[in-house]
């Protein structure tokens, strides 16, 4: 059900996308990313959720021409994104809806490469598309990654590479069915599984792509504990 994509003869879709981006304190980042994805989609609309940040992602986010959608206090990666996500559910939802691009607000310059993605479903290869990252940057022992792999496997019979990727485009509709996510880092294990129970089609799609990466520090292996966390609350809530 899981297919690989390469990204060659990349044609964008006809309108521009949606782009929803959830950040907290990357003020120092997403400029670079923010400019990127206006250079590669024109016109696009771009709703960054700031999930309360102590510094100006808020601020550099509108200067740079996006909506904010702003919380006092962090609740979680999965409620700053679904609240970007209510903010243009009625866009999705017309007849004939642009795509939407799901990012990370630390990729810089490389979210440019993000097209791939909108191609792949542009092209109709599938209906959920979820970059792999092409080269490994930092990571710990692989425990969260397997279990989500483990997790979406056990609840929807997909084999992927990259479950806890955040790089992601779809349908409109798809949107509607996979929101509101899964709360914290249990978002992207709980849209898969929802959007592939659903029948949609998840696919892979390999790209060149740079951020943030968590080594094997304290701090490192926090998140990646809050991610195991998270993915698993999110997998109980779907078993």
């Amino acid at each position: 059900m899981t297919t690989v994509a390469g990204t060659i003869a990349v044609r964008m879709p006809p309108r521009p996308p949606i782009v929803l981006i959830a950040a907290r304190d990357e003020a120092d980042r997403l400029p670079a990313t923010l400019a990127a994805l206006r250079e590669a989609f024109p016109g696009a609309r771009v709703v960054v959720a700031d999930d309360g940040s102590t510094d100006a992602t808020a601020r550099v986010a509108r200067d740079a021409g996006a909506e904010v959608v702003r919380s006092s206090r962090s609740a979680g990666k999965g409620a700053a994104a679904s609240r970007a996500a209510q903010a243009v559910l009625d866009v999705t939802a017309a007849p004939d809806p642009p795509l939407v691009l799901l990012c990370d607000a630390d990729l810089g310059q490389s979210a440019a490469r993000l097209a791939g993605l909108l191609d792949a479903v542009a092209r109709g290869e599938g209906d959920l598309a979820v970059a792999v990252f092409a080269r490994r940057v930092g990571g710990g022992f692989g425990l969260a990654v397997g279990a989500a792999r483990w997790a979406i496997r056990r609840a929807a019979g997909l084999e992927l590479a990259a479950p806890l990727s955040g790089q992601r485009a779809m349908r409109g509709e798809v949107l509607a069915c996979v929101t509101p996510f899964a709360p914290g880092f249990g978002m992207e294990v709980g849209m898969t599984i929802d959007a592939a129970r659903a029948g949609f089609r998840v696919v892979e799609v390999p790209l060149e792509l740079e951020h943030r990466a968590t080594g094997r520090t304290w701090r490192g292996f926090a998140h990646r504990g809050r991610q195991l966390r998270d993915l698993l609350a999110a997998w109980w809530a779907r078993r």
